[in-house]
């Protein structure tokens, strides 16, 4: 068993994909398996988010005693790691290799990375936080690498590429995955929670200039319908930004050449 006080020694290594655990002797638990176990992780995780999932309450949710799922991980963390390489199935890599060109091979998994993260709110907080190096992320993130590089950037050029585009829908998909919990949690749709907020600066005198500057703005903002209308068409013009700028640069670095 590999025990979390040695995982802090050294971080940098840790990962349940890295380490070679020790298989237990005899047969494990009946009706149990790691991917029973993965699946029922997320979907708690799903509904209560991180501080929600706990060794003995995965347990007591898959009718097992916590000693059960010791046959298969070693702590918390390694359902974590699990749980977040298995997400990574939703990114549909059919419609990115269908695509034409890099611009919509990038969009298709800009967008694909964007839903799991409003699909899994619990996801953004483990990023950064764990290696990620399981099988369906290197996929995923194999499949990124690959259609920056047909951008024909030079390799200097992709890192900074990556980090514009995914970290740029890393805190989109983040925002929008905490507006609507936060909608869910007061009880209401999104429209009614972003309606709600904005009426609630306008009836206020001392917000009243800074309004008025945003007029025009929101006023363009509500003629596009929902805020679900509001999502996808601000999305989807700031990657075509994104992706305009990425043209400029490959423009650039060929007059250089």
């Amino acid at each position: 068993m590999v025990k979390a006080a040695d995982r802090a020694k050294n971080p940098a290594r840790s990962s349940v994909w890295l380490e070679r655990r020790t298989q237990r002797s005899g047969g494990g638990p009946a009706g149990l398996d790691r991917d029973r176990i993965v699946a029922t992780s997320i979907r708690m995780l799903d509904e209560d988010g991180l501080a929600g999932l706990s060794m003995r309450k995965l347990a007591t949710e898959l009718g097992v005693t916590a000693m059960s799922l010791y046959w298969y991980v070693d702590t918390k963390d390694d359902i974590i790691e699990y749980a977040l390489d298995a997400v990574y199935e939703g990114i549909d890599l059919e419609a990115v290799a269908a695509a034409e060109d890099w611009r919509d091979r990038l969009r298709a998994l800009a967008l694909g990375y964007r839903r799991m993260l409003v699909r899994h709110p619990w996801v953004s907080a483990c990023v950064g936080m764990y290696l990620n190096v399981g099988p369906r992320a290197l996929v995923v993130g194999t499949a990124i690498q690959d259609a920056v590089r047909a951008t024909g950037l030079p390799v200097h050029g992709q890192p900074g590429t990556l980090a514009a585009v995914f970290q740029f829908v890393y805190g989109y998909g983040t925002i929008e995955a905490l507006f609507a919990r936060r909608s869910a949690e007061a009880g209401m749709t999104q429209d009614e929670f972003y309606t709600e907020s904005v009426a609630a600066f306008r009836d206020e005198p001392q917000f009243a200039e800074p309004m008025e500057k945003m007029a025009e703005l929101f006023a363009e903002r509500a003629s596009h319908g929902s805020v679900s209308d509001m999502w996808e068409r601000d999305f989807a013009y700031a990657l075509d930004i994104l992706i305009a700028g990425i043209e400029v640069m490959v423009a650039r670095e060929g007059e250089r050449s």
